[in-house]
């Protein structure tokens, strides 16, 4: 079950409204409540979105990123380690496989330059943007 709180529904909102439309919404919404799923982090400078996925103890390898229509979709697999001998009493490490999906506004990002990078148990997808969708620097109006 999806859990939206009032908090998280108005930031919903303020995003929606500030990105125009559903531009960095996962499809289960803004909170998935599932912990086996990496956080993430997004940020927006002048030229690009990026994405950052808290996923330590991965190999880039274990990564599959794609974009399709508008939804960048970021999946992991890898396969379980287990001992022979040991009993695991305690399982806490749970990022074996996941995926998570971003819903990504075609019109602001060139979708031929998205670039990834996996660094110190964190990966990092660059959107950049399109020429069009960049910010503009303020343009103060001179009154007469």
């Amino acid at each position: 079950m999806t859990v939206i709180t009032r908090k998280q529904r108005g930031l919903d909102s303020m995003l929606n409204e500030f990105m125009g439309g559903d531009f960095f919404m996962t499809p289960q919404g803004m909170y998935s409540g599932n912990k086996s799923v990496p956080a993430a982090n997004i940020y927006e400078d002048e030229n690009s979105y990026s994405i950052e996925l808290a996923a330590p103890g991965l190999k880039k390898e274990d990564f599959s990123i794609e974009f399709n229509n508008g939804l960048l979709s970021i999946s992991a697999s890898v396969e379980e380690n287990t001992q022979e001998g040991r009993k695991q009493t305690l399982r806490e490490f749970n990022y074996s496989s996941f995926k998570k999906s971003f819903k990504v506004a075609k019109q602001k990002v060139d979708d031929s330059s998205i670039e990834a990078e996996y660094l110190n148990g964190v990966l990092s997808v660059l959107l950049p943007k399109k020429e069009e969708a960049k910010m503009k620097p303020k343009r103060v109006i001179e009154i007469k």
